[in-house]
Order: structure tokens, then sequence, then C-alpha cells
């Protein structure tokens, strides 16, 4: 099985080492797998996509424009 190695800060690290009981090892695994897990659906999702990158950024910048307004009648 292959292995990975990650750099954590020095106060994240003091953190894990309070909860020993922890795999932390297993909880960062499952996240990996998780994550791969949500794109292949999202890569499901759009195989046969017909939409182009700019179409994509033209929905999100809209999408993006209606969540700032409704945000702000609500304050």
């Amino acid at each position: 099985m292959p292995n990975i190695t990650l750099a954590i800060s020095e106060d994240l690290h003091a953190r894990m080492r309070q909860h020993s009981e922890i795999r932390w090892s297993e909880v960062v695994r499952k996240t990996i797998t998780q994550k791969i897990e949500d794109l292949d659906v999202m890569d499901k999702l759009t195989a046969k996509s017909k939409l182009t990158q700019r179409d994509v950024d033209e929905i999100a910048s809209k999408v993006d424009r209606a969540v700032a307004r409704k945000l702000s009648l609500r304050r």
C-alpha cells in the first residue's frame, strides 16, 4: 500500500496529540476516499455535459450575484 507524507503546523500536531485515541491516519484515509467518491460522482454528472467552461463561469457568476443580493436583503 502506498504511503503519503504531509506537513502540518506544530499547533495542529499538539492538538492531535491531545487525542491519542484517534487513529489520524484512518481519518485522513476516509477523508481522501470521500473526496475521490465525490469527484467520481461529479465526473459522471458532467461527462455528457455540453457546457463550456465559459458557460459554467457565467452561471456561477449569476448564482453568486443572486446569493449576494439575497443575503444583503436579509440583513
